[in-house]
């Protein structure tokens, strides 16, 4: 079983590079970020007419999260992040698939920071790390993956100098990534290339992607259960060079049935 996310950064924009990844890797499930569209507008046809079912949490603008499934629809088990109800944000899904509960986060950037940008993602951080205690309690077997937005530690990007002040690199939200690895969750990307960083990120900027001048903000994160199953990770980077593409490449954990 393949678990992947993407960051597609318009989905509406992005079909044709999604549709063309899915018909050559075709991961059986699938965490979408950054839609930037309602759920009325999601492509949902396109998409079944390649085999996936979703189940989408839209808004305009920068957020939006979905996940698709090959075949049967995802059991949707909730539509945001619990511990602040005002927070309308379109920012995690939960669902069941084949028996694995699947989150899928868009964390908040948090720039320019200090402020009150960099205040929200620290504190939906704070909810996301007691909501995944929680799920680590069941026991279930679950996978969070996503656009966490922290570069785990200084090896996860190709230089650090100019980015000291981005909310990103900042040692808040590595040391709130660092709790969930304490707590029992296992990084599959790291696990998988420990010595080397998979980068999952290229700015349009400053032709960072020709330079492969990346960084590892997209992550998937397995509780013991799924970690004990996992037989492989990477990161698709030829997504990341095709025509009209997300700044970011798909990144993907393979799981033993």
């Amino acid at each position: 079983m393949r678990v992947a996310t993407y960051n597609i950064n318009d989905v509406r924009k992005r079909i044709g590079p999604l549709l063309a990844w899915l018909d050559v890797t075709a991961p059986d499930v699938v965490c979408l970020q950054e839609l930037k569209c309602f759920a009325s507008e999601f492509p949902r046809e396109q998409l079944r007419s390649a085999g996936y079912e979703a189940v989408v949490v839209g808004q305009k603008a920068w957020n939006g999260v979905a996940i698709l499934a090959k075949g049967d629809p995802p059991l949707e088990i909730r539509r945001s992040l619990p511990g602040d109800s005002a927070d309308r944000q379109a920012r995690y899904l939960e669902a069941a698939v084949d028996g694995i509960v699947i989150g899928c986060c868009y964390m908040p950037n948090g720039n320019p920071q200090p402020g009150p940008k960099f205040a929200y993602k620290m504190q939906w951080f704070e909810r996301f790390n007691r909501h995944a205690a929680s799920l680590l309690a069941t026991g279930h077997p679950v996978v969070l993956a996503g656009d966490f937005n922290v570069v785990p530690t200084d090896a996860d990007i190709y230089a650090t100098r100019s980015f000291k002040d981005n909310a990103l690199l900042q040692p808040e939200p590595r040391a709130a990534y660092q709790q969930l690895l304490v707590a029992g969750w296992t990084d599959a990307l790291s696990r998988q290339s420990p010595d080397k960083a998979l980068y999952t990120f290229w700015s349009y900027l400053r032709n960072r992607w020709p330079r492969d001048a990346g960084m590892r903000i997209d992550h998937l994160l397995l509780n013991p259960s799924t970690a004990s199953r996992m037989r492989g990770a990477g990161v698709d980077r030829a997504v990341r060079g095709m025509e009209g593409a997300s700044d970011h490449a798909p990144a993907w954990v393979d799981l033993e049935d």
